[in-house]
């Protein structure tokens, strides 16, 4: 999962501060969640499969399909 997040935010060209900042957090402690230093929360894994416009499965490695599933219908 650590690997994946690392992954999505180079493959965007962002820095660990650009996405801190979107989570509202510090950058030590984004660090910390790429390096697999801290839980990462599971409202920091929603923002954060939000923000990558995927799913909290891609980045839990449960998938590897990167596409974000449809949305249900209310």
């Amino acid at each position: 999962m650590y690997q994946r997040i690392r992954d999505l935010r180079e493959d965007s060209d962002l820095t660990q501060k650009a996405v801190a900042v979107e989570l509202n957090c510090s950058q030590q402690v984004y660090s910390n969640y790429e390096l697999g230093q801290r839980t990462i929360p599971p409202e920091i894994l929603i923002a954060l499969a939000q923000f990558h416009n995927t799913s909290t499965d891609y980045l839990l490695g449960l998938t590897d399909v990167r596409k974000p599933y449809p949305r249900a219908k209310k």
